[in-house]
Formats: structure tokens, sequence, C-alpha cells
């Protein structure tokens, strides 16, 4: 292998970059078309020529095009930049970084606009390993953002412990080296073009730490092209991978691959599936197997310690294997860990619980986490505990136990679960409240009554975000009310009338519109035929809407008077919504069994 074609540090990884070969591989696709190693070290120029100019050390970054990410966090480094990667572009998000930070990059409102190319031939001297800095956001347990440095020695340490644990994976599709945990007998960096590189697609956004190093810094050290768009539906991962392909993905995205795609061409392509973000539940994994043809592989860390360990659920089954250079150990029962993906060499204590692996491997068993740990009614309790038993049942797929604070009684448990096939077909079956109850029977095995969860939800799909991730504001958004609740007046049988309060925290306001929400208006029709059912006992289907008019906007906080009118004979419910302002909406909704009145 000549010296093009290696690299030794990720420090040096421009001036690699810069002398390899022109006519080789690219190092992207964009848009359906190669980038070429000279125009990535173009664009990045010209990040760090208008970097260089400006002043203010920390510059936030966020950009949904990957090859732009990179060229923009390179082209930061090398203009002597810190860069912090929060985990979107919200709103709130923005609002925090501006005090955080002294500009923006990328998509984020106010960017730094920086056009065009720099020249092929500028120096391209190696970066400090240690004063080069990155910032990543992860949710610590209250769900505000955690701000964590990470040094490009972290990150080059982890990138080497990728390449030499799953370099021949990706390069040849074989098995992972070494299965009994041992060390490889080579770092394998670079390609020697003995096969074709796989090009790096993914599901998952950069703007996580997991994303950012398997695809951006991992290909880019490697030699493998990535792809600068992300795929967003399982439609776009069957169609995609036509040529030899690696898939960086999540265990939300991997447990919804439809059976009713074609999947021979990505059977056909794909060398590596990778997952991390959680625990892949073994017949999602399954799945993967029986479609993709190939065990995913589940890498283990977080953005605090970094990559810890992997496993293939198929050899492995719940055994975790430490990657390169990563110690472990078990103490109080948390799981400890030492590598130098951490800042410095002191043992990192988790809050995973975990016990050596029960085969003898050089590996260990997560068992939950500690910090999961709640009081109800002087109980503790732990929620890890209540999503086990849950899952345990066989009728539960994926479930999320929380906390939710109730007017009546306080905090107590509450339950988001997505059913197995078995679970739906009792649901189908039996009905919600005999599900429940046998849930909270299944869970007085261990767990005190008084902690049984009160509220359940039932859904197709855990929410998920563009990292794959269930956030907590996710979860308890399942909760939050979609309707206010009507204070009735005066009605008979074929008029009723009401007062609403539109409160600002319903949840119908979500992404409507950011920054200056208004109630939409399949809200108002809902509202609209949902109370007007429960108020006259309607029990025919619905057809169609007559004589719909959206007159005036409801922002939040608004009261308004709600009206119905009821013709039996016609089948035909008449509404309207109106405030001090004026009227703000009005329609007829048509039931079955009668043609327009």
């Amino acid at each position: 292998m000549d010296e093009g074609s290696r690299w030794s540090s990720l420090a040096a990884l421009l001036r690699h970059v810069a002398a390899r070969d022109a006519g080789g591989r690219p190092i992207a696709w964009r848009r359906g078309q190669r980038v070429a190693d000279g125009g990535f070290v173009e664009r990045v120029g010209a990040y760090r020529a208008h970097l260089s100019a400006v002043p203010g050390v920390r510059w936030a970054l966020s950009c949904e095009d990957t090859f732009e990410f990179a060229a923009a966090l390179f082209g930061a480094w090398h203009a002597g930049k810190t860069v912090v990667v929060p985990g979107g572009a919200q709103p709130d998000t923005v609002e925090r970084l501006r005090a955080l930070v002294d500009g923006f990059l990328g998509d984020l409102p106010g960017a730094l606009l920086v056009a065009g190319d720099a020249g092929a031939d500028i120096p391209w001297p190696e970066l400090d390993p240690g004063a080069t800095t990155l910032v990543v956001h992860t949710s610590g347990t209250s769900g505000e953002p955690m701000a964590i440095a990470k040094s490009l020695a972290q990150l080059d340490a982890e990138v080497h412990a990728l390449e030499r644990r799953f370099g021949a994976l990706c390069d040849t599709g074989l098995a992972p080296v070494n299965l009994d945990g041992g060390e490889p007998d080579a770092d394998p960096l670079g390609f020697d073009g003995a096969t074709e590189p796989a090009r790096v697609w993914a599901t998952v956004s950069h703007q996580h730490i997991y994303g950012l190093l398997f695809r951006v810094l991992w290909p880019l050290a490697a030699g493998r092209a990535f792809v600068a768009e992300r795929l967003a539906y399982p439609e776009q991962i069957a169609e995609s991978a036509t040529a030899p392909a690696v898939l960086v993905s999540s265990p939300a995205h991997l447990a919804r691959l439809p059976e009713t795609l074609d999947w021979s061409a990505a059977r056909a392509s794909l060398r590596a599936v990778f997952s991390s973000g959680g625990p892949l539940a073994e017949e999602a994994a399954g799945s993967v197997v029986a479609l993709l043809g190939m065990a995913p592989v589940e890498v283990y860390g977080s953005s605090e310690t970094g990559g810890v360990a992997w496993r293939q659920r198929a050899r492995h089954g719940d055994t975790w294997q430490p990657l390169p250079g990563v110690g472990f150990r078990v103490a109080d029962g948390l799981l400890e860990v030492q590598s130098r993906h951490l800042p410095d060499a002191r043992w990192w204590r988790t809050a995973d619980r975990a016990a050596p692996a029960a085969d003898g491997m050089d590996g260990f068993e997560l068992l939950g986490r500690s910090d999961r740990i709640v009081k109800v009614g002087e109980k503790r309790v732990s929620l890890s505990a209540i999503e086990r038993r849950l899952q345990e049942t066989g009728d539960v797929a994926q479930v999320r136990a929380l906390m939710l604070s109730t007017p009546d009684s306080g905090e107590r448990p509450v339950v988001v679960a997505e059913l197995t096939e078995s679970g739906r077909r009792k649901l189908q079956a039996r009905g919600r409240p005999a599900l429940v109850e046998e849930f909270r029977a299944a869970l007085l095995q261990g767990i005190e009554r008084v902690a049984l969860p009160r509220r359940w939800r039932f859904v197709e799909a855990l929410p998920v975000d563009a990292q794959g991730k269930t956030s907590l504001a996710a979860l308890e958004a399942l909760f939050r009310p979609v309707r206010p609740s009507p204070e009735w007046r005066d009605g008979d049988a074929i008029r009723a009338s009401a007062m609403l309060d539109v409160a600002p925290d319903l949840a119908v306001f979500d992404g409507h519109f950011p920054g200056q929400p208004i109630l939409p208006g399949v809200a108002q029709v809902d509202w609209a035929i949902a109370w007007g059912r429960e108020r006259f006992g309607i029990d025919a289907d619905f057809v169609r809407l007559e004589a719909l008019k959206f007159l005036l906007p409801v922002a939040p906080g608004a009261r308004l008077e709600a009206e119905w009118h009821w013709n039996a004979a016609a089948a035909t419910l008449r509404f309207e919504f109106r405030s001090a302002s004026g009227v703000h909406s009005s329609g007829r909704a048509v039931f079955a069994g009668v043609g327009t009145p």
C-alpha cells in the first residue's frame, strides 16, 4: 500500500486527502454525482479562508447536507475554531446557542455565507490533536441538552478502533474479525483498491455523535465515499443500495423495514448494517437478517464515553464485546469503562447496570439503567423493570415507561407501548381494557400495586427524531390533550353549545406553526365531529364535509363558543366556532345513508 492510500490520523487527514490521486475513487456522492477528493479539499479551503478572516472561536454548525457539513467542519478546524454541533436547528435550540457561540454555520438562521471554492494548492499543516475541539450535545436525564467537548485525539482513537474492528467487514462483507473478542493483528487503515469501496448510506443524522463518526469521520479517513443525503424512508433504502454499500441506521429505523418491499438489490449490495442509539430488539434483529440477508452490527456507547462495545445477536446473543482498546469492569453492579475515547485515563462509571458475560467470553450483558429508579408512594420503582416485564409478556415489541404528573395523584408511571403481532391480535379481539388489565397483572408479579402505570398509550411506532432517538418530550406529548374540555351550556336533541378554552399546551399546536402557532383547521373539524357524535349519539359513518369555511385563525389561549345543529332526518351536523372577534370556522358534516340536503 503506497503512502498516498493510507492515513495516520485525523490531524493529517486533509493533507492526505489533498495528496491523493484526483483520478481515483470519489470522496462522496452528492445528488447522485461523484465528488472527487480535490472538490472536497477546495470546499474545505473556502471555509478555512472565510473563517480565518472573522473573529470568534466557537462556531455552531448545523447542516442537512453531509458533504457541506464535513467541509465546514474541517474548514473551521483548520481555521483554529471550535465547532459546536447542536442536535438540530429548532428555534429553542438556536436561541440557546446565541449566548454560547460567536457565529453560525450551515443552515442556521443568520449563518455565515461561504460561497465558491478555494485553490487546490493550499498547504495543509497537521492539526493539534489536543487543541482541536468539537462540542456535541446529548440529552441528560432531565431532557435538557448537555454539551460534551471532544478533542480530535479522542475522535481519532475512536475512528481507528472502528476501522480495526469493522474495516474488513465494510470492504468485503466478511464477518467482523476476532469474534472471540481478541485484538486484531494489524490496524488495516486505508483502502488498497483491491475491491470497490462501499458507499456509506445513513438513516441517521450526522448532528449526533454516532452519525458524525459513522457517516463523516470514519468514511473520510478510510476512503469510503459517503452519501450526502439522508435516507428518510424504507423505500429509499431498498432502492438506493444498488452498488456496494454500508448502511448506518438505528433500532427505530431497522425495526420498521416492511416485508412488502423488494429487498433483493439491498441483499446483493449491502456489506454491513450498523445500528446504534439503543439495543435492537431480538425480533427486529431477526427481521433484518431475513430481509437484508445479514446480521446487523449493534454498537453500544454514548456521547460521553464514545463507542464501548458491539455485538451481533445472531452470534453473541445478549453479550456485548468490547471494541479494540476499550477496557471494562463491573463495580457495584454498574459498568465502568476506560479507553482513549475518553478525555483521560480514569475509569468512567456509566449509569448502566451490567454483569460479566455468563458464557465466559470477554464481554458483558446490560441489565438496564440505574438512574431510572423513581419513588411512587414512598416505594422505589425501576422504570426499566416495568419495561422489561412488559416485554417478557411477548405482546410488547418496544416500550417506554416514564413519570408524568397528574392533577389528582402527583407523579405516576405511564407507559407508551408498541405491540407485537400477538399483542395487536389481543387488542383487536379483546379490547383495550382487557389488554391493560393483563399487563397490570404481569407487572404485579414484581412491582407494588401503588406503582402500576396509570395511563397507557398503544402506538403503531414509538416517536423518533432524525437520529432514531425517542425523546422524553416526544413521549410526554402523547399524553397531552388534543382537545379542550368543553363547558356545555344549553342544548336539546337538535342543538347544543359549549365554551372552549383553547390552551396553548394542546398537542394539536405542535409544528403548526413554529413561532406563530395557530389551531389547525383539521383539528377544528375533528373536534366538531367528535363532540357532535358524543352529544347527539351519532352512530353513522362519516361521509363528507360541505360548506366548510375557515374565516379567522384561532390562536393559543383563545376562548371559543361552539354551536352544533343536528338534523337527524338528513343525517347532517352543522357546526360553528366563534369568539368576540367573529366567526372562525363553520361547516356541515354529512353521515352515511343520505344525499345532499
